[in-house]
């Protein structure tokens, strides 16, 4: 499997739950991470032995990784374009920047040596509406439409917010004191502008066996501790796991059909293999 993601921590506050289990599941897990995750502030000052926070990250993003159980993290060399409308968008190295038909064509290349049966990205919106997300969402299609029916993985799916829980969270949040429209570490998140790009939920997995590998990983992120998981900081820790047991996506390839049920493996329909319900 390969998931193809934009920044440090990606692999982990995303899907990190279903790349845990499909890696304990003895499937090899390998990840695209097309940037340093170099733009913005840290949480903490000290880089340690790294000189910079491009370093600091990409060691946090290694520690992730090995506790995820990935088998291999492949950097395409961009530099993190920061958010809409940020300073950053214009540095000539953002992945921004990048022509979109050379970043597919990376994606593509890394496709054809690895032969993943399963690719896994952003949805259409990036999750959050981070540009880089975005960029990582079309490069991976554009390398799908690019290559040959002998090629081609055999499914991509894009992982999605999880609505329901997201739902109840936006509306507890002001409860704890915590503006849902003003999420996440610089509050230039919008929980109630993800909703409106709310795509159908196809594949549901099941990480509560996982959960609490997850955290690990999550703890690995150090400079990103008010980041995205910072999001659910200040509900009760019991309620937290239990919106976050599972970790939804839609598939895209092939597309999801009217009447079929709700998918519980990212691998059904490939061979024999089956994830194991424990």
């Amino acid at each position: 499997m390969l998931a193809v993601l934009a920044h440090p921590d990606d692999e982990t506050f995303g899907p990190g739950g279903t790349l845990a289990r499909v890696a304990a599941e003895g499937v090899s897990v390998h990840l695209i991470c097309a940037t340093r995750g170099e733009a913005g502030s840290s949480d903490v000052d000290d880089f340690g032995e790294c000189e910079d926070l491009a370093c600091q990250r990409e060691e946090e993003l290694r520690c992730a990784a090995a506790t995820l159980g990935i088998a291999e993290v492949h950097l395409l060399g961009y530099r993190d374009s920061g958010m809409a409308g940020t300073p950053a968008n214009l540095h000539p190295k953002a992945l921004v920047q990048a022509k979109p038909d050379v970043v597919a064509s990376q994606v593509a290349d890394l496709i054809r040596g690895l032969r993943p049966e399963v690719v896994l990205t952003f949805d259409p919106f990036g999750a959050y509406g981070h540009p880089d997300h975005i960029a990582m969402h079309q490069a991976t299609l554009d390398a799908f439409k690019g290559m040959g029916e002998d090629e081609r993985p055999s499914k991509l799916y894009f992982h999605t917010i999880p609505y329901p829980a997201w739902r109840w969270a936006i509306r507890l949040m002001p409860l704890f004191g915590a503006d849902p429209e003003r999420a996440g570490k610089n509050h230039d998140i919008n929980l109630r502008e993800i909703l409106e790009h709310e795509i159908p939920i196809t594949t549901r997995i099941d990480i509560s066996a996982v959960y609490d590998i997850k955290q690990r990983a999550a703890a690995c992120h150090s400079s990103q501790l008010s980041g995205p998981g910072s999001i659910w900081g200040r509900l009760p820790s019991a309620l937290v796991r239990r919106l976050q047991s599972t970790e939804t996506f839609h598939r895209f390839v092939p597309s999801f059909q009217p009447g079929e049920p709700m998918e519980r493996d990212l691998f059904t329909g490939i061979g024999d293999r089956q994830m194991n319900p424990s």
